[in-house]
């Protein structure tokens, strides 16, 4: 019973802490780790032993596993090189660094100094892209940070368990069976044995998924097994079960589109958001709730005060200063020397290097230390510990929004996505279109209706590049979004009115009200990232194709014959959504969301290649002939 009233009250406060979070614009992890300090010092809250057992075969791999299917493998593969160098590169340079202060400082053994640099050295990705998130750090960045996150751990517990190794204090190992031949090949199978063992699990999932795909529930619990599935495997064969997790994540989060039904997807990433939102934040306030028993255990230590708060302070100052002195260096060898990545600002670079927090992994890596003769400052290790992950939560995350804004490092834009949306929707929608005009068995009229569906789709795309507000302005998505809701809260309420009559069976109506919260997610979602839209007030040109000849030698400044309007609504009377610019002669015409759609008519009509928006903030042009936006 106090087990289970433990776990409400932490779900509780985890619920609470976001909450107060979210209404006063805080990042989550500082509030719920500040929430854990006060509360381990109150006596009416019991101690909350967070064992290296629970975080690391219990949280991590949900924790890593969650991460992982969501980030891009091809965007890891492309920054493989600056995530590499962060998670192995940098983890042993901090480890270094800290074990020869640590060694001065306190007189430590060199292994047992760099065990605790290793336990100190791997940042945390939940800390930096929660605040990264919130911000709005470019996606590049956010990425790279979750990379680095994902393979960096595995990197400090193997470095760790050599230097216990080295030290004496693991099981089973004396102090002189370590050899550099030896960490080398520790090291080569912990990383290569992990990917075997992740590849292996993912493959093994594929097969079951192609057997049980019309079963989202089946699929949805077979996705929570596989954290557990690659990383005791990996770790009972002694290789690394974090790079197993990860790889089995990255691999399934790129097949699934593949392998998975879309009510599967949908199925597994709303419950995996849900856990991921429960651990993410537990983790803080459990290392919050440590502070005040690491510090009893502390008051027996042989060791004085100053040496203790040198020792701890020391440490947190070296690996704040010991992550810019490698990541600028590097920065500069890919940029200058080596050419790659030469258009990454400096900006990035240095709020990359001020992303360091570290988190719970550095408290479970720090409580693996075995009491033993020779390791005499157990519990100081895990002060030091604990100062550097909350010393870096509160100095890094509480600056890190300002560093950012300062330095001018800005998120992606609401509308770049927009623009790159409706041009993937448009790619799509026309290979959809060849594979009806390839149907001769479809009558003309489920045609004509697939075809109109498939258009009205892409046009709302379109019209979200320029959000209008008040309902004069509306474009017609909006007004069809706007009636749909209210059409569904009335066919919600007569649904609601035949259940409570037990006029049908509860499970039909089960399904009927599937589909319409169903249409309402989809509709809400649609609203959200309109009103991001409405924010932005500039669209850079990216897009997913190379510009063809008709936009290279196009002049995107010609001038507008009727700059008031689309000349045909303007001579009808009637109203247009969006306005275009054919860039040959100058002619203004609607767009395809717009009831008579001047400015494709006027295309048809010349064969004017190109035209342009001409809306505010907007510098898109579009190729009739090719299809392309650039």
């Amino acid at each position: 019973m106090e087990i289970a009233i433990g776990l409400l009250a932490i779900a509780a406060t985890v619920l609470a802490g976001s909450w107060l979070a979210d209404r006063f614009d805080l990042p989550a992890p500082l509030v719920l780790i500040l929430v854990g300090i006060l509360g381990s010092f109150l006596p009416f809250v019991p101690e909350v032993a967070l064992s290296p057992e629970v975080v690391l075969l219990g949280i991590l791999p949900p924790l890593l596993y969650a991460a992982a299917i969501q980030t891009s493998l091809v965007d890891f593969r492309n920054n493989k090189g600056v995530i590499l160098s962060l998670s192995v590169g940098l983890v042993i340079f901090t480890a270094l660094g800290v074990a020869l202060f640590l060694q001065w400082a306190l007189g430590l053994d060199f292994a047992v100094a760099f065990a605790i640099g290793a336990v100190v050295a791997p940042p945390d990705a939940v800390a930096a892209t929660a605040v990264g998130r919130r911000i709005g750090l470019p996606r590049r960045l956010v990425l790279i940070l979750e990379g680095e996150s994902l393979v960096n751990d595995a990197t400090a517990l193997v470095s760790l368990r050599t230097a216990l190794a080295a030290a004496g204090l693991a099981a089973g190992v004396s102090s002189g069976g370590v050899s550099v031949g030896g960490v080398a090949l520790d090291f080569l199978w912990a990383s290569a044995g992990g990917v075997a063992v992740g590849v292996a699990v993912a493959l093994l999932v594929g097969v079951l998924r192609r057997h049980f795909s019309t079963e989202p529930a089946f699929d949805t619990i077979l996705s929570f097994m596989v954290p557990f599935a690659a990383y005791i495997p990996a770790e009972e064969l002694h290789a690394s079960g974090v790079i197993a997790v990860v790889t089995a994540g990255l691999v399934l989060g790129h097949r699934s589109p593949r392998t998975q039904s879309g009510a599967s997807r949908l199925s597994e990433r709303i419950n995996w958001i849900s856990i991921q939102f429960l651990l993410e934040n537990a983790v803080f306030l459990l290392i919050g709730l440590q502070v005040f028993y690491v510090l009893e255990q502390v008051r027996s230590s042989d060791l004085s005060s100053g040496q203790i708060a040198l020792a701890s302070f020391g440490t947190l100052l070296a690996v704040l200063v010991l992550r810019p002195l490698w990541i600028v260096p590097f920065r500069f060898l890919r940029t200058k020397v080596t050419h790659n990545d030469p258009e990454a600002p400096w900006s990035h670079t240095v709020v990359l290097s001020w992303a360091g927090m570290r988190g719970v992994v550095t408290l479970a890596a720090a409580l693996l230390l075995p009491e033993d003769p020779r390791n005499p400052h157990r519990d100081v290790l895990v002060l030091i510990a604990v100062v550097v992950v909350v010393g870096t939560l509160l100095l890094q995350g509480t600056t890190l929004p300002a560093l950012a804004r300062r330095l001018g490092v800005r998120g992606p834009d609401p509308r770049e996505d927009a623009l790159q949306a409706a041009t993937v929707m448009q790619s799509a929608t026309r290979s959809g279109l060849d594979v009806l005009d390839g149907m001769p068995e479809v009558d003309e009229a489920t045609r004509e209706l697939l075809r109109t569906r498939s258009e009205d789709r892409l046009n709302q795309m379109w019209e979200r590049l320029s959000p209008r507000s008040g309902d004069a302005d509306e474009t017609p998505s909006a007004k069809y979004r706007r009636a749909r809701m209210q059409m569904l809260q009335a066919e919600r309420t007569e649904v609601l009115r035949l259940r409570d009559e037990g006029r049908a069976d509860h499970a039909v109506l089960r399904v009927v009200l599937g589909a319409l919260d169903l249409e309402e997610t989809m509709l809400d979602r649609i609203e959200d990232q309109e009103s991001r839209l409405e924010e932005s007030e500039m669209l850079p040109v990216d897009t997913i194709e190379a510009p063809c000849e008709h936009l290279r030698v196009t002049d995107a400044c010609l001038e507008p014959r009727t700059p008031e309007g689309c000349e045909e609504c303007l001579r009808e009377g009637t109203t247009w959504v969006h306005l275009r610019l054919c860039l040959t002669c100058g002619h203004v015409g609607c767009c395809d969301s717009s009831e008579r759609k001047h400015a494709t008519a006027h295309f048809h009509e010349t064969q004017h290649p190109v035209m342009r928006s001409i809306e505010p903030g907007e510098v898109w042009r579009w190729c009739y002939v090719d299809e392309v936006v650039g």
